[in-house]
């Protein structure tokens, strides 16, 4: 699955619960895609998706992923950039967690998803 991919199928969910399950897919699908290739799956512009919060958390995941294998990210991610942070976790200490550990690309976008969530996923 591509982002672009991933993308649409984050537009057409009908919870935000669907959408986390969605997400954490397509990393372990990005996980067992041989090296050479992942690269390819993160390049391509998704759509907008409909939330300005989930559109900047795939620009802060192909961030992420691509700066763990030192690339820089293609020029579509830096648009996406939330005014007002989003916290996904509704839990006040889930929120510290996410403000102390949230990757430097997530933070960027305005996203504060904990590295030990993307982890789990």
């Amino acid at each position: 699955m591509t982002l672009a991919m991933l993308a649409a199928r984050l537009a057409s969910a009908e919870s935000d619960q669907i959408r986390w399950k969605l997400v954490w897919e397509f990393q372990e699908e990005y996980r067992w895609e041989p090296a050479d290739t992942r690269v390819d799956l993160l390049r391509d512009e998704p759509e907008p998706c409909g939330d300005e919060r989930w559109d900047a958390l795939l620009a802060a995941l192909a961030e992420h992923l691509l700066a763990q294998v030192d690339l820089a990210p293609p020029g579509w991610v830096e648009a996406r950039v939330l005014r007002r942070a989003w916290f996904p976790a509704e839990l006040a200490i889930h929120r510290a967690d996410a403000l102390a550990w949230a990757p430097a690309a997530f933070r960027k976008h305005g996203v504060y998803l904990s590295v030990h969530d993307l982890a789990a996923a």
